[in-house]
């Protein structure tokens, strides 16, 4: 069995040595790295070429909740520089449920222009790109229809089903975590989202609470997602692997 994990913030992880030893144990193959600033940038880069198993692919980009138009010309020059270590841009996009933007037009935009330098690196450099869309899932679709994006990845998606509708009919895909098991959000978009559509991740090291059971996730529990996916979906659990990694596939080009 392999298995990717589409969506993980590895720079994070405490154990970072320990958690990708257990990831390659449990059939991992292949790791998305995230970035959310200039300093995650830099870990990504030094961690994808300081291991083999599982492989790294290092996404370079601003998290919205890491804009800071005082200091993010570094990181875009950075990330212009070294744009070619890439697998994809990411992770960035809009979040509109932080309160210090959630009433606040001008924070709003900077969150904006900011997304807007993603969409135009992706799409002169021909990446996907993965996007945060939490609160603003109508404003980032509008903006990467616009920019003339052709790759785009609206991950852990659990917003309205019209605009999951409108994504999937735009040639984009969405992803879902392991909250897929218990999220009624998530469940209720991945219900929808056509199996074709779907990539599977952990996001890491977010902690999640399903029931009893709490836990800091790491790499190895994108195989939580998978189970739980095929368990909504009602499919044969191979089935899905199959599916969901050709996805990726597709989608990272990996």
């Amino acid at each position: 069995m392999k298995i990717i994990d589409s969506h993980a913030h590895i720079d994070q992880l405490e154990d970072l040595p320990g958690a990708l030893a257990r990831a390659h144990e449990a059939g991992v193959s292949d790791i998305m790295a995230m970035s959310v600033d200039l300093d995650s940038m830099t870990k990504v880069l030094a961690i994808a070429s300081q291991y083999q198993q599982p492989r790294i692919h290092p996404a370079l980009g601003v998290h919205p909740g890491m804009v800071k138009p005082e200091t993010q010309q570094l990181a875009f020059d950075f990330m212009r520089v070294n744009i070619s270590r890439a697998r994809a841009v990411g992770e960035t996009g809009l979040d509109y449920w932080y309160k210090w933007v959630r009433k606040d037009l001008v924070e709003r935009q900077k969150q904006k222009d900011a997304f807007s330098f993603h969409l135009e690196l992706a799409r002169e450099y021909d990446l996907p790109i993965v996007i945060h869309s939490r609160g603003a899932w109508k404003d980032c679709l509008s903006m990467t229809i616009a920019s003339g994006v052709k790759r785009a990845l609206f991950h852990w998606y659990s917003g309205p089903v019209d605009i999951l509708q409108q994504i999937i009919d735009a040639g984009y895909y969405v992803s879902t975590s392991p909250s897929v098991a218990y999220s009624q959000e998530s469940r209720q978009a991945m219900t929808h989202a056509p199996l074709s559509s779907i990539l599977i991740e952990t996001d890491s090291p977010v902690h999640y609470k399903e029931g009893e059971t709490s836990y800091t996730a790491e790499p190895k529990d994108v195989i939580r997602t998978w189970k739980a996916l095929a368990q909504l979906k009602n499919l044969n659990e191979q089935d899905v692997l199959a599916a969901v990694n050709d996805n990726a596939k597709t989608f990272f080009g990996v």
